[in-house]
């Protein structure tokens, strides 16, 4: 096995060194691995010239483009550490996460140039580096990287060394930095291009957005891992995506629930006269369990499978999945695809199948733990287990289904939000005296944001105001879309909020 990632990369250079690694649809452009290879060489020298060394934290503020994948793989040429920022978070967000994971610099396009602008003073960056545009204040990627050479410095890295750092939702304060290995990433897709029996003939169309662990693990290094080529577009569009797939010939795609079920809204009739897509195998689905009518419907109209599968950011991307073949269980997450996974009572003891506790994991993909919170590693990792917060059971055959959570996250079109921030928001307005924020079920998103206000006596107060304050200081996707006035928010003896009851109201 390569020790790291820099390594793989060059190993399957040498293999298939005109074979297409990377087409970026939108962008026009395509590289063969030498192509992706050479580039990847320059911007790590790039990076390097400016003082990025082993163990740097580098953040990444993009959205899906080349260069993305580009800076991904430089940082783990170089041995230094990836942090990706979801595109879709508003400064004070981004603030919180650069400042946490003490990034020293920042890769990032003009599009988010404003923002960067109005938390610099507060941040600790030494570097910003735009890869579209020359901005005063910034260093311009695009005019230098091209000229240098593809010579970078000799560097020992590990397989334990840390390659990637993401900050995942949580329900206590703020979110978590997740520290994931090169031997993390490359053991997880290993393990997913083995369970799927991928093969260099493959083609992943990546619409899942690169600061997910899903599209890094599964459709940027699994095909690494075999020799395959990646289609990357910007986003999901349900306007074209069984055009992208015809025309690019891909036989697998990244999803979640809503977009199965957004392509059914769009395409009552099946795929679209004209188009080939027989190369298409299946697509896989993750982050939220997709409802069985949604995934037979889906199954039936486009004569497409949907491999479910389970995972989450702590143990790389997934632990388990369906199998692609004869032994699928509609309504389950699957197998362990390599890692060991046990269901445990409140007391850290294993539940027979059937029975309902908290799913644990242990392996290989498993991360190394949160980046400056020894406290919440040691809860995580009580009896060499990692704890994820799940419930679930097996069954006898050792299929595992996931039927709740633990905690309170909401996970809302694939992305994870965590109600004490909304909550924390909410009590910044000067009405709001109580509020509790919690998901409820949304037929396109699985999960909806709705939160239970009290105002304060005499204080009047519309919905849309409070939505609109939400909007400027949190992620789109974070905001409640539903608002319900309430007189009291109903807590149990020691003052805790009883969200169950407000549950029950919705």
């Amino acid at each position: 096995m390569v020790a790291h990632i820099g390594e793989l990369l060059a190993s399957r250079t040498e293999q298939w060194p005109d074979k297409i690694f990377l087409i970026a649809e939108r962008e026009g452009r395509t590289f063969t691995y030498r192509e992706f290879h050479r580039r990847v060489t320059q911007t790590a020298h790039f990076l390097h010239r400016l003082g990025v060394d082993k163990g740097d934290i580098v953040s990444l503020w993009l959205p899906n483009c080349t260069e993305f994948v580009l800076f991904y793989f430089a940082c783990w040429t170089l041995g230094a550490i990836a942090g990706p920022i979801n595109a879709h978070l508003k400064g004070p967000e981004a603030r919180y996460i650069l400042n946490h994971s003490e990034a020293r610099f920042l890769v990032t396009q003009a599009d988010y140039w404003p923002t960067v602008e109005s938390i610099r003073r507060d941040v600790n960056v030494e570097r910003v580096i735009l890869t579209d545009a020359h901005v005063d204040g910034a260093i311009d990627y695009r005019s230098e990287v091209e000229r240098l050479s593809p010579v970078i410095p000799s560097t020992t890295i590990n397989p334990d060394d840390e390659a990637i750092i993401i900050y995942t939702s949580g329900t206590t304060g703020r979110p978590k930095g997740v520290l994931l290995t090169h031997r993390n990433l490359m053991v997880n897709a290993r393990q997913i291009a083995d369970w799927l029996h991928f093969t260099p003939e493959d083609r992943f169309l990546c619409i899942m957005p690169l600061f997910h662990m899903n599209a890094v693990a599964v459709t940027t290094l699994t095909p690494l891992t075999v020799g395959a080529s990646i289609v990357l577009s910007p986003k999901f569009s349900v306007r074209r995506h069984w055009s992208l797939i015809a025309e690019y010939g891909v036989t697998t795609f990244g999803s979640v629930a809503t977009m199965l079920s957004m392509l059914l809204n769009a395409y009552p009739a099946g795929i679209p006269e004209g188009l080939d897509t027989r190369r298409l195998k299946f697509a896989l689905c993750g982050s939220a369990p997709v409802p069985v009518p949604v995934m037979e419907e889906f199954e039936n109209r486009f004569n497409c499978p949907v491999i479910e599968g389970y995972g989450l950011s702590e143990c790389t991307c997934r632990a388990t999945f369906n199998p692609p073949d004869e032994r699928r269980r509609l309504g389950s997450v699957g197998l362990p695809i390599g890692n060991e996974m046990k269901i445990f009572d409140d007391e850290d003891r294993e539940l027979p199948p059937g029975e309902i506790g908290e799913i644990v994991l242990r392996g290989e993909n498993v991360m190394k733990g949160y980046f400056k919170n020894p406290e919440a590693t040691r809860r995580a990792f009580r009896h060499g287990w990692f704890h994820t917060g799940d419930l679930g059971y097996r069954d006898e055959d050792g299929f595992f289904y996931v039927v709740d959570r633990k905690s309170d996250m909401i996970i809302r079109g694939g992305e994870n939000i965590y109600p004490r921030e909304i909550d924390e928001v909410l009590y910044q307005h000067p009405a709001v005296r109580e509020a509790a924020t919690v998901g409820v079920p949304d037929e396109l998103y699985g999960e909806a944001v709705k939160a239970f206000v009290v105002l304060k006596e005499g204080v009047d107060c519309r919905p849309e105001e409070l939505m609109a304050f939400c909007r400027a200081r949190l992620a789109d996707y974070k905001c409640p879309t539903l608002i319900e006035f309430i007189d009291e928010i109903p807590k149990g003896p020691t003052g805790k909020l009883l969200k169950r009851e407000l549950l029950n109201r919705s």
